[in-house]
């Protein structure tokens, strides 16, 4: 039998527990090119939100009795697929269960990293490093000695855009949400500066911490946080927009400053970005976090839940400020 959290009921903004369901199934016999993953990591993304919405998304909305979509890493214990022999560590779109079938376009990638902590596969050297060094190179393209701005500074993807900055030789300042993670922006991250977003003088401090302007913003949040940013951009400014996490739905959006004359002023540009879209680039991308992350370059941290049972509750947690670093799930 086969563990699975599944979606019970629809969720209105940020999904909580009682949108989820822990139930059992039989496991199917295999078909051709097919492969029985155990699952030994499940991943916890803030755009998980997202993913069970039905409005303005970038992917299929999950629908209620379908099990939870998620990347997970595991190892392959029946297999019908040449390509991936049993023993193989893959890590995937396996979603939130304890045993996947899955197809080989479901793969991922196979892991190679084994001197490494296999859960690194769902963070830094997963979607959320993709994210983070793809998106800060390919669409904020920065340059030595830019000013690069990043929300939700020490979240999984914030904390490496930051790391990432730093190593090209920029200066770095985060925007979070408590004492802290201000404290593990400027001690475990490297930050040049941390502020944050819950003080009443956040404009001045952020127009203090960035005298020449801000070349690149890293924008994971949208809302107050963002409008106050693009009010220091720099001419030439780069906005990087990774997600939206301020919003709790998009069903009435907040009203707010508009986009455009800070724009047109600056001369900047603004440019969605999803590590989805970037694929070819995830091996050479994988070799350079992976030696950063051996040499001491790239520091990481993990909020690692146990077992099933705290899938349902672990997207909700992510919103209120539970973890710090990456949320895994631990199964085996």
């Amino acid at each position: 039998m086969n563990r699975q959290v599944i979606l019970a009921a629809a969720s209105q903004g940020i999904p909580q527990a009682h949108n989820f369901q822990i139930i059992e199934r039989a496991v199917p016999d295999l078909a051709t090119d097919q492969i029985l993953v155990e699952n030994h990591f499940l991943s916890v993304e803030p755009a998980m939100r997202g993913w069970l919405s039905d409005k303005g998304n970038y992917s299929n909305p999950i629908r209620i009795g379908d099990v939870m979509r998620s990347i997970a890493v595991g190892r392959v214990t029946a297999s019908k697929c040449e390509q991936y022999p049993v023993g193989t560590l893959v890590t995937g779109w396996f979603g939130w269960q304890e045993l996947a079938v899955a197809r080989p376009e479901d793969v991922i990638r196979v892991v190679k990293e084994v001197d490494l902590p296999m859960s690194l596969c769902l963070g830094v050297l997963g979607l959320n490093g993709m994210a983070a060094y793809l998106g800060l190179t390919l669409a904020g393209a920065p340059i030595a000695g830019d000013t690069v701005v990043v929300s939700t500074a020490a979240g999984a993807v914030g904390s490496i855009v930051g790391q990432v900055a730093r190593l090209l030789g920029c200066r770095t300042v985060g925007i979070i949400g408590s004492e802290a993670k201000v404290r593990a922006c400027l001690d475990v991250y490297g930050y040049d500066a941390a502020l944050d977003y819950s003080h009443p003088q956040l404009a001045p401090k952020l127009a203090e911490a960035c005298p020449q302007g801000v070349n690149v913003y890293f924008d994971n949040t949208a809302g107050a946080i963002s409008d106050a940013v693009r009010a220091q951009l720099a001419i030439g400014a780069r906005i990087v927009v990774c997600g939206t996490a301020s919003v709790a739905s998009w069903d009435s959006p907040p009203t707010g400053p508009r986009v455009e004359r800070d724009l047109l002023t600056k001369r900047a540009r603004m440019q969605g970005f999803l590590a989805f879209d970037h694929r070819d680039r995830y091996a050479s991308t994988v070799e350079t976090l992976a030696t950063w992350v051996r040499d001491g370059k790239l520091a990481w941290r993990e909020d690692v839940l146990v077992g099933l049972e705290a899938c349902p509750d672990a997207i909700a947690g992510l919103y209120r400020g539970e973890n710090m670093g990456k949320r895994v799930i631990r199964l085996r």
